[in-house]
């Protein structure tokens, strides 16, 4: 496992609690909001709503608070107005981390960010120094239990989709960014349902980090950026090894 499924991996594992999951609801209202504030309240028009939409449902969120957060965009944030930032660095062990924000206060946020990597042995660095080595990319997990690889590759292909990647207990199927919401919504029409849909910051290559310390730092680090309440999301290009991993369970 590497880079996005390794992460997502660890916090599916570490986010089954209701803490965890107040704290997803929430930052998927914040981009239903400012998706709906931006560009409309009709998903059909709005490549960005559509997608944070799908993502939040992949979450079980009730339609009801989808509904809500979309009446609130389109009528308005209620005074506050919030800047989307994007953040990048280098965690332990050379590891390339991008941090996606949404704060209505950038000091506030860059100053807690930069404690964080200082606080792990990383370093925050300057616009751009690391998401070149990225590729956005819709990324729809599925759970390999039920499924067949050959019925879902042919689905996915059909659908759109770029890619199908197995990873140990699922299916990581890869779309263009602007393909992903239909290729959702088709696995679904085809009894296929995602755990986790959402446009991701995939690496183009990982960095092995195979020592027990930088590898426990590195996962505070992505673990503290996550749970910050001005961080939607982050990305990095790490691979640990399931040995290590095991210990530091």
């Amino acid at each position: 496992m590497s880079g996005h499924s390794k992460w997502s991996t660890i916090k599916r594992k570490k986010g089954a609690n209701d803490a965890k999951r107040g704290k997803i609801f929430t930052k998927l209202i914040k981009e239903i909001t400012v998706a709906a504030k931006t560009g409309g309240g009709d998903p059909d028009g709005n490549p960005r709503l559509r997608t944070a939409i799908t993502a939040a449902k992949s979450e079980n969120m009730p339609k009801d608070n989808i509904d809500r957060a979309i009446k609130k965009g389109t009528g308005g944030l209620d005074g506050a107005v919030y800047e989307e930032i994007l953040y990048e660095g280098y965690g332990p062990g050379g590891v390339a981390v991008l941090v996606e924000t949404m704060t209505d206060n950038k000091n506030r946020t860059v100053a807690d960010i930069r404690h964080f990597f200082a606080k792990s042995n990383g370093n925050l660095g300057e616009s751009g120094c690391v998401g070149w080595m990225f590729d956005k990319r819709g990324v729809i997990v599925i759970d390999a239990g039920g499924v067949d690889e050959e019925e879902l590759m042919d689905l996915a292909i059909e659908a759109g989709a770029e890619d199908v990647l197995e990873d140990e207990t699922t299916f990581q199927v890869l779309t263009a960014p602007e393909d992903f919401s239909e290729v959702v919504d088709s696995l679904e029409k085809n009894g296929v349902r995602a755990v986790e849909a959402t446009i991701s910051m995939v690496p183009k290559n990982t960095v092995d980090v195979t020592e027990e310390k930088p590898a426990r730092s590195l996962l505070k680090l992505l673990e503290n950026l996550e749970d910050h309440d001005d961080v939607q999301k982050v990305h990095a290009n790490f691979d640990i090894p399931d040995e290590i991993m095991e210990k530091l369970s």
